[in-house]
This record gives C-alpha cells, structure tokens and sequence, in this order.
C-alpha cells in the first residue's frame, strides 16, 4: 500500500500555532522578574522610602539640637575651668569636662547634619560618637573619684559617685538613639531615647551643682547642663509632635 505523501502546505499552520504559543511563554517570563528579586526590589524602595521620610521628619529636631549640643559643650568648658579654681586641674575631673565638650561638639554637629538630605548617616555617627564621649567621661569620673579619696576629700567623692549612673544611662542613650537612627526605627524609639539622655542629663546637672557650693563657675557649668538638657528634650518632642515639660532651671536667656 503507496504512502500518502505529507503535505508541507498542510503543516504550516500548526506549526505556527506552536511557534506562537512558545513565544508568548517566552515573553512572559522575561517580564515577570523571579519572586525573590520582587521581594528585594520592594524591600529596597521601601528602604529608601523610609530614609526619605526619617530626613524630612529630623528636619524639625535640627535647631534645639544644635543649642542643646552648645549648651552641653559650655557646660564641660566650665567644668575644666572649675578644677583650676578647685586645684586640681589635669586630673579625672578636667578629663570629664574635655569629655562633656566632646560631647557637645558631636551633638552640635549632628543637628547641623539635620538639615541636609545627605546628612542622616552622619546624625547616626555623631551621635553615637557623642554617647561614646559621654561613656568616656565615666571611666574618667572613676579616676576623679580615686583622686579624690587619695585626697580625703569625702564631699568630692559622694558628689562624683552621684555623677557615674546617669552619665553612663544618658550615654547609652545618646548612642542608641543614633543607633535607632541607623537602623531607620519610628521616630516613637528615636525621641524616647532622646528624653531619656536628657533625664540622665538634667540629674548629671545637679550633682555638678554641688562640686564647688559657692562658685559661680560651677553654678553656671550647671546652668549650661540644664538648658542643654532641656533643648535636647525639645528636640525629641519635635521629633514626637507633644509638648515639652519645662523643668524651670535652665536659664534659657544665659549666653555663656
């Protein structure tokens, strides 16, 4: 029985239902980009959206902070003033104030990082490096403290001893809050840490107060420390959109 001879004309057809059918599976899957990279691609955007909003929202927080970071520094000028008056400078106490300056430099640098679209790496950095000059100041307050029971000076150890805690917490705090800025956390965490350093702060400010009882050095060395306590606390509350609790004793119109 003859072979019934195959009809080219006759397949061409089907082959091109075929062709067409592979091309379009083709295609669609060169437009639809593999789930994880979906995942990545949102999670970055999300990222940069997230950054965006954090700059914008630091933005509010820049000129408390600035006067807050001043403030701090004066204080730890003061205080490395006072240890002339009291004789001892170039000791522990001297070493806690050149600290507190450092600190204050770090925080004044970061609200001026505040205002630039750019700058929100650099906020993170100066403040962490200012909770690490605030740590710093601790070890340092040990070797005042030391110094101070070699010179039997009961008075200057009690007060130093009242200093440690909240220096360390509000060091802590001031490195977490960059930390939390880092890590692009709610402004809720942010501003909480902030409060939290200026609490620490404003008991740091009352113990100063007792270093030397009848100096005016060391009344406005306090007075330094508490308005840069009480800016600090109006920056976190920008930051939160509530209002500050005055705490009466920063003599805001001092200048020094």
């Amino acid at each position: 029985m003859a072979r019934r001879p195959i009809c080219i004309g006759m397949m061409m057809p089907a082959m091109l239902v075929i062709f067409a059918a592979s091309l379009a599976a083709t295609s669609a899957f060169q437009a639809t980009p593999p789930h994880g990279l979906m995942r990545r691609q949102s999670g970055s955007q999300a990222f940069a959206a997230s950054a965006t909003s954090l700059r914008v929202s630091l933005k509010p927080a820049a000129l408390p902070l600035m006067d807050s970071g001043k403030a701090i520094a004066r204080s730890g000028e003061l205080l490395v003033d006072l240890t002339t008056e009291m004789e001892i400078y170039g000791g522990g106490l001297s070493a806690v104030g050149a600290a507190l300056r450092n600190c204050g430099d770090a925080v004044a640098q970061a609200a001026a990082s505040c205002r630039f679209k750019t700058g929100l790496e650099l906020v993170s950095d100066e403040l962490r490096e200012g909770g690490d000059c605030l740590i710093e100041a601790v070890d340092k307050l040990k070797l005042a403290k030391q110094e101070a029971e070699a010179d039997n000076d009961e008075d200057l150890q009690s007060t130093i001893d009242g200093m440690l805690n909240c220096t360390k917490r509000s060091g802590e705090a001031l490195e977490a809050t960059g930390a939390a800025i880092m890590q692009r956390y709610p402004l809720k965490e942010i501003g909480g840490q902030l409060i939290e350093c200026s609490e620490q702060l404003l008991v740091a400010s009352k113990q100063i107060e007792k270093l030397v009882v009848d100096s005016e050095t060391c009344k406005l060395a306090a007075q330094r420390m508490v308005y840069g306590s009480e800016q600090m606390q109006l920056a976190a509350t920008e930051l939160l959109g509530t209002t500050p609790k005055p705490s009466g004793g920063g003599k805001s119109w001092l200048k020094g």
